[in-house]
């Protein structure tokens, strides 16, 4: 289906935040710029264009997520989920168990690049890790081949602590780490 990546990426985002913050049946807002909106929909879409792809995406996920609302200013897109959204992931995915025990390992006091490195490793999958110095992150790890986690998680060791963002493919590549 046309939404289907677009959707699933939206739902990885919602898991991503209950596991930082724990669930909560709210309205939540997320913002997208053009450039990844073409990444989903493989197009060179300009705003105005974007806007009429976007024109049946509230209807797609309204029996999930509800009827989702876009707009937009400029480039950058915001999607607003109904509360009926965050209690739909909540209720009926399957909670993402790495985020979470990333979210937690990288919450702690004193996490180290190597624990980081220990927790995709003991997943037991292809993992491809490679050092960065590009003054925004150190290191970047991905499973590889794997379409359940196609992201790519860049880590930022800032002295007393870890941080990540994580990045599908064509996102990482556009920011030409």
């Amino acid at each position: 289906m046309m939404y289907h990546r677009l959707e699933n990426s939206i739902i990885d985002v919602i898991k991503e935040e209950q596991a930082k913050l724990g669930y909560c049946k709210e309205e939540i807002r997320l913002y997208y710029p053009l450039s990844s909106l073409d990444h989903f929909f493989e197009t060179e879409a300009d705003a105005e264009e974007m806007k009429k792809i976007l024109t049946g995406f509230g209807a797609y996920t309204k029996e999930k997520l509800g009827n989702v609302l876009v707009s937009h200013k400029g480039d950058r897109f915001c999607f607003h989920i109904p509360e009926q959204g965050a209690e739909y992931v909540h209720e009926h995915m399957k909670p993402n168990e790495f985020i979470r025990e990333l979210v937690e390992l990288v919450g702690k006091h004193g996490c180290t690049m190597q624990q980081v490195k220990d927790l995709f490793l003991s997943k037991g999958k292809q993992v491809q890790m490679e050092p960065m110095d590009n003054g925004e992150f150190d290191l970047m790890i991905r499973f590889e081949g794997d379409g359940e986690d196609p992201y790519y998680y860049c880590f930022k060791d800032e002295g007393c602590h870890i941080i990540y963002h994580r990045f599908l493919a064509e996102d990482y590549a556009d920011f030409g780490f």
